[in-house]
């Protein structure tokens, strides 16, 4: 478990070094009082671990940007890659001073340690208007490109990113999608259209692909709030959801996309856990008992059970 006594801690993600696992986390003071405000003050915490569960903390990676950058109000989540030259790259969530904070964009930051970061300049990627619904539309509350999920092209040829988007017709209550970007290189980023189609969500948040015991699977999280009202009447727990694919790259069935039974976990990623040598889900525990807990949970085993996943009973 990782728990700051000082701050909250929220959407996480990782990177192994071969020796420690590296967890990259949203954090924000607990002195703002009210978690729903921690959002606009989140930065990007890092601590390290064997077995993912007792965690050493090292120094922030990410903060906000100076005044008057893309990402000077706060930056979110995001993942971690190796490059062939052998540095790491962090592609983040960026969110700004001039935009309120309504607007995400995706950039990326480098490093040859894990542990001291630097800037690229600007966003790599943004929403396109002609494929993605945007804040000028006025259907939802923010215009929505966030989560970078980047990994290699299963085929060898070149890097994909997936990205918490919404396309800009039907419900706007279940219009969210996984946004896709393609780059040859992890420096120029072309945005392409949706890898999925809506399903009723309304944020498909920090998606994350994975291939379970022979399963490719798309994991991601929505709570209930942000459902369409037929998805909604079938929720019954759990804000952490899976669908089944027929590769990394879909397609997904989402509408047979169920939630793990879980109270309380969110933002959570599936991980290979080094002490069972099993699957987990990493993640946060969000509301407990009408409170804000805001602390990375042990990981959750699960397994495959025919075309889906479940958390293993403890």
């Amino acid at each position: 478990m990782l728990r700051l006594a000082d701050h909250w801690v929220w959407d996480s993600w990782t990177a192994f070094d071969g020796t420690h696992h590296h967890l990259f986390f949203l954090r924000a003071s607990r002195a703002l009082q009210d978690p729903d405000r921690r959002h606009l003050r989140a930065s990007v915490g890092h601590a390290r671990s064997t077995d993912l569960r007792s965690w050493e903390l090292l120094p922030d990676a990410l903060v906000p940007a100076d005044p008057d950058a893309w990402d000077d109000q706060a930056t979110w989540t995001g993942s971690v890659v190796r490059a062939d030259d052998g540095s790491w790259r962090m592609f983040y969530t960026g969110v700004s001073r001039a935009d309120r904070g309504l607007v995400q964009r995706v950039g990326v930051a480098r490093s040859d340690d894990l542990v001291t970061w630097h800037r690229d300049p600007g966003p790599v990627t943004a929403a396109d208007p002609r494929l993605y619904e945007t804040l000028d539309q006025g259907d939802w509350f923010d215009e929505a490109w966030r989560d970078p999920w980047v990994l290699r092209d299963p085929d060898g040829d070149g890097w994909h990113m997936l990205v918490t988007a919404r396309v800009r017709t039907g419900d706007p209550a279940g219009r969210s999608v996984v946004g896709h970007a393609v780059s040859a290189d992890l420096e120029r980023w072309e945005v392409r259209p949706p890898l999925t189609a809506p399903a009723g969500f309304g944020q498909v948040e920090v998606p994350q692909v994975a291939v379970v015991d022979g399963l490719p699977v798309l994991v991601f999280s929505c709570w209930p709030t942000h459902l369409a009202e037929a998805r909604r009447r079938d929720w019954r727990q759990g804000g952490v959801w899976v669908a089944r694919g027929e590769g990394l790259l879909g397609p997904w069935d989402m509408a047979a996309a169920r939630p793990f039974a879980h109270p309380s976990l969110y933002a959570a990623r599936l991980v290979e856990d080094p002490v069972t040598g099993g699957w987990a889900l990493l993640g946060f525990r969000d509301t407990e008992d009408g409170r804000f807990v805001g602390e990375i949970a042990d990981p959750v085993p699960v397994v495959r059970d025919g075309d889906t996943l479940r958390v293993v009973a403890p």
